[in-house]
């Protein structure tokens, strides 16, 4: 069987490669001129270094199978986490369950509630029962107001922006909590995060040279201009490489990995239902700063900033995590914000969201200067976040499209879990063997 795929993230590279894996020839067609998606790399310093922050928590079981599958699994690296929340003009650990206790912008009973409320949350083993809340509400009830306005609030407006983040389930939140919880194994304090030590871009390269050592290809710089359907059933790809001629492919499956706003425009024929499920996701988009210090901004790994008057709502100080020295000694700094993709900050150039970053720095560290910025570098990723109201799972399009041998697989249908690379390799993995069934089945 020929099967194309669109996209060379984690999902479209993971069902290549097992496609490939199951004497299938996967093709790989990309618009941008890397692999990796969100988690793609790109130069510091002569090292490798992801667009967008990224780790894995020790339960990401299936990406941590895949690095060891493929032969990188002696370079994942296990480090204690330092986690901390930015509020009123100081830092707060949150690393071990005490942290809480400390935690004074809350006074002791609240501080209690809101162990008590993550302690609940964190037993929950149905999830289905709390999508039907929004986390707002459920939170401001429960957790109670000083909570809400300290902590949780912040966190939901800093992943969903002041448009969206009361529309979040509550089930979004269980989800989370159920990660940090999962990756603390019995008897754990410290969280544990870990890292390929080589970067995100090493486990994507080696899958890309599996895939055509299988018989297939990635292609680069090569944009699916239209998916053609003949009698409701695929037959092939129209596809349009930079600076060359484009050209049709015929195929027996496509497995697109594109953003469901993007998805009608390949296929403009799909039913009003399925159509629908698309056009009712919201995505928000990602803005990032990443500036090379000649020195440590703070002690802290991920910062979550609960100050509104900061136009950006975490810190990732990515050399906290992984040592410095794999960075010339400089230290890696991530400024992250989650937005619409028509905020002005969105559409601020590199040097106009430096302007209006640099002054808040000194926020979280007083002795920061301009002078310890050695360079900086800017990315935007339009489709970062899907949107998770009340009743989600109802609003999830199937990855079997209502076209024979087309079928969608990106981070809309991952849920309840977060999107994120663990999950993009399990929905990958998982409709290559959906495509596969379907394909044995029908012969």
């Amino acid at each position: 069987m020929k099967i194309a795929i669109i996209g060379a993230g984690a999902a479209g590279l993971t069902a290549a490669y097992e496609l490939g894996k199951h004497g299938h020839q996967a093709i790989v067609y990309e618009q941008a001129p890397f692999i990796g998606g969100q988690a793609s790399t790109f130069d510091v310093g002569g090292e490798r270094l992801e667009r967008g922050y990224h780790h894995w928590f020790t339960n990401d079981t299936d990406i941590i199978n895949l690095v060891k599958e493929i032969g990188l699994g002696h370079q994942i690296r296990w480090i204690d986490s330092t986690v901390g929340t930015f509020h009123d003009g100081k830092i707060y650990n949150f690393v071990t369950p005490l942290d809480l206790l400390k935690f004074t912008p809350l006074n002791l009973i609240n501080r209690i509630r809101l162990g008590l409320v993550t302690l609940y949350l964190q037993k929950r083993s149905n999830w289905r029962s709390l999508e039907g809340i929004t986390a707002s509400k459920w939170l401001r009830k429960y957790a109670g107001k000083q909570a809400y306005d300290n902590f949780w609030g912040p966190m939901l407006r800093g992943k969903f922006g002041n448009e969206y983040y009361n529309q979040v389930t509550l089930a979004w939140i269980w989800s989370k909590i159920q990660t940090r919880v999962a990756s603390r194994s019995k008897g754990m304090i410290k969280e544990k995060l870990g890292y390929p030590i080589g970067s995100f871009g090493e486990v994507f390269d080696v899958l890309a040279r599996l895939i055509e050592e299988n018989n297939g290809a990635v292609h680069l710089k090569s944009a699916v201009s239209r998916i053609i359907v003949e009698n409701d059933d695929f037959v092939g790809l129209e596809v349009s490489p930079l600076e060359k001629e484009t050209f049709v492919e015929s195929f027996d499956a496509v497995v697109a990995t594109t953003p469901s706003y993007i998805f009608p425009n390949l296929v403009p024929t799909l039913p009003k239902s399925y159509l629908k499920k698309l056009n009712d996701v919201d995505y928000l988009a990602a803005v990032l700063i990443v500036l090379v210090l000649d020195r440590p901004l703070s002690h802290v790994y991920w910062l979550n900033v609960a100050d509104d008057s900061i136009p950006f709502v975490a810190v990732i100080e990515h050399t906290n995590l992984i040592s410095a020295d794999h960075y010339g000694g400089h230290s890696i700094v991530y400024l992250s914000n989650y937005l619409s993709s028509d905020s002005p900050l969105y559409n601020l150039s590199q040097e106009e969201l430096l302007r209006e970053y640099l002054p808040h720095l000194r926020k979280i560290n007083i002795d920061f200067n301009e002078s310890w910025i050695l360079t900086s570098y800017h990315h935007r990723v339009r489709a970062a976040q899907p949107v998770i109201p009340v009743n989600y799972s109802a609003k999830i399009p199937d990855h079997r499209t209502p076209f024979k041998g087309i079928y969608l697989a990106n981070t809309t249908q991952i849920y309840p879990e977060d999107r994120g690379t663990n999950y993009s390799v399990k929905m990958g993995k998982q409709v290559a063997e959906m495509v596969m069934r379907d394909y044995d089945s029908s012969n």
